[in-house]
């Protein structure tokens, strides 16, 4: 008899606390039942998160990306982005850096032959260049870095203490000497790095074509400083790298760049592939064409 009173009391407040939100009583108990199932979204929330987990700077985009192509999924990024938006997993967006060179207004310049356009149908087709530098403990160090516009991957790379001409030239010819690549258009800044008679004797030497930034245009070679951005966001800003030695910080950005930009990171552009996979893709196929 207790317990008969008991629930019809329960019944009763649960009438007047509806009357009082304006709800249904019905709506009420629908949405008591939904409370008391599994959400039909916690394992792909799951999956979301352990994504994330191992990559930290992955975005909505990527993350689904990511999804689709290591773990079959077949859903809408909208319900990624929602899922992202509503557990409070969105990044903040990234800021626009300025590269470091100077133009040497004295220096001949080539022209500007891509014009904003960073896309290649072919490997070893455009490649474009810049410097960067990040604090030390030591001193500055500078990056020079080459990326392939087909896909992305950073073909050249060389670091130092300076960012004279020939930091730029070695962290081309290791490009050209890995990829055995000829022929093609190299794209830089002004910079008196690349405007200087080593550089350019340099590109002439693999057949290269030389273009240029307009001057003060940096959205000339947007591409490339977008990488170093990356770099930094993902990598050097999380660590204090004022109170690191020259050479700690060399090895945090090769491996950076070599073991995870090049061959792990989701690559928007290229369909999720990152770079390194794109191009070993484009290699197979051809390869299977010829055969």
């Amino acid at each position: 008899m207790w317990v008969y009173k008991t629930k019809e009391k329960a019944k009763h407040s649960i009438k007047i606390m509806c009357k009082v939100l304006q709800v249904s009583e019905t709506g009420y108990y629908k949405w008591l039942r939904h409370q008391s199932m599994p959400n039909k979204y916690d394992e792909l929330l799951a999956k979301i998160l352990q994504i994330r987990a191992n990559n930290p700077d992955y975005g909505a985009y990527r993350i689904y990306l990511h999804l689709q192509l290591y773990q079959n999924y077949t859903g809408s990024y909208y319900l990624i982005l929602r899922l992202c938006k509503t557990h409070h997993l969105m990044l903040k967006k990234k800021h626009h850096t300025k590269g470091i060179t100077k133009a040497d207004l004295a220096a001949q310049a080539s022209a500007n032959l891509i014009k904003q356009d960073f896309t290649a149908a072919l490997p070893n087709q455009k490649w474009i260049g810049d410097i960067t530098e990040i604090p030390t403990s030591e001193g500055k160090l500078y990056v020079a870095a080459v990326m392939d516009c087909f896909d992305g991957t950073i073909v050249g790379l060389k670091m130092a203490e300076h960012m004279r001409a020939g930091l730029c030239v070695e962290a081309f010819t290791s490009g050209v000497k890995r990829y055995q690549a000829y022929g093609m258009i190299f794209h830089s800044d002004r910079g008196s790095q690349y405007t200087s008679g080593l550089y350019r004797q340099t590109l002439a030497q693999y057949g290269a074509i030389q273009s240029m930034s307009s001057t003060g245009k940096c959205y000339d070679n947007a591409r490339m400083e977008s990488f170093f951005a990356t770099l930094k966001k993902e990598s050097i800003y999380k660590i204090n790298s004022e109170v690191m030695s020259m050479n700690a910080v060399k090895s945090i950005v090769f491996r950076f760049i070599e073991i995870y930009y090049n061959r792990k990171r989701i690559y928007t552009t290229n369909g999720g592939y990152p770079p390194l996979v794109k191009r070993s893709h484009y290699y197979q196929k051809n390869l299977l064409r010829a055969g």
